[in-house]
């Protein structure tokens, strides 16, 4: 067999911006014999702002191209407001490919919660999605769930991620709705419902007015995607499937320089 008939499939790790990165970091270590190859779509991004029917229309129309230009072996949706709004017309429009998606970790965080007290911090997009509110209907019932949707923070955590400053007072702007006070208990869970806040996990410790567990659903999707890629040991790792697509076709130098600390070429 030759090398080219031995290659594996890359995994495409899909998102608005470089927030899917999270991702990108968990399912590189469940599955060191594949190539990633990460789409950010930074001409499009926010997504929290678009009106549904465009971004439906954009992404669809996006992965017509991704798909036949890179033949993945599975594409993982790292945005909660992408696949909560198009997750199921992209299965539908490619039923020949596999799609792990990204929506907001409410189960696990009713499953946690002591104070029954859960916030869910998103973009407007996830907050407002009926996707969203049947999963608090179907799993988080005996909780009371706060949905705060955040106008800004997807932006405010791209620059962080870059390195840019970022002030304190902008971001507890965006997430001091998420601590609530009921009948003498306090929020102790905030799931984080965009791929970009993780990174900015630190600071939100060091702001909340209290100790919460800031719940990030990186890992469980790493492992849902490596449950439908096959094992493979002894497949070709080809160089161009470590690789940074981005959607503008010209990312700056600060984001340049942190895809190749993620070790893809951009």
């Amino acid at each position: 067999m030759t090398a080219a008939q031995n290659e594996l499939k890359p995994v495409l790790v899909f998102d608005s911006g470089i927030g899917g990165l999270t991702v990108l970091r968990e399912a590189r270590v469940l599955m060191p014999e594949r190539g990633f190859i990460y789409i950010a779509d930074d001409a499009g991004f926010p997504y929290g702002s678009w009106e549904e029917e465009a971004l439906k229309k954009r992404i669809i129309g996006l992965f017509a191209e991704l798909l036949a230009e890179h033949h993945p072996e599975v594409c993982i949706i790292a945005c909660n407001t992408a696949f909560t709004l198009v997750g199921a017309d992209l299965r539908a429009a490619f039923p020949q490919m596999t799609f792990v998606g990204t929506v907001p970790a409410i189960k696990p965080a009713a499953e946690r919660t002591r104070s029954g007290l859960v916030s869910v911090l998103a973009t407007p997009g996830t907050v407002k999605r009926a996707y969203t509110r049947d999963l608090i209907q179907s799993f988080a019932q005996q909780c009371h769930v706060r949905l705060v949707g955040s106008e800004n923070l997807a932006r405010i955590a791209e620059a962080y991620i870059r390195g840019d400053a970022v002030s304190d007072e902008a971001v507890l702007s965006e997430i001091d709705q998420c601590f609530v006070e009921k009948d003498g208990s306090k929020t102790d869970i905030v799931v984080l419902a965009c791929t970009h806040y993780p990174f900015m996990a630190n600071v939100f410790r060091r702001l909340a007015p209290w100790p919460v567990d800031w719940l990030d659903p990186a890992e469980a999707i790493a492992r849902r995607a490596r449950s439908l890629v096959p094992q493979a040991a002894d497949g070709v790792h080809p160089d161009n499937f470590d690789l940074a697509v981005f959607t503008s076709g010209n990312p700056d130098f600060a984001t340049r320089r942190l895809m190749q600390g993620f070790g893809l070429k951009a």
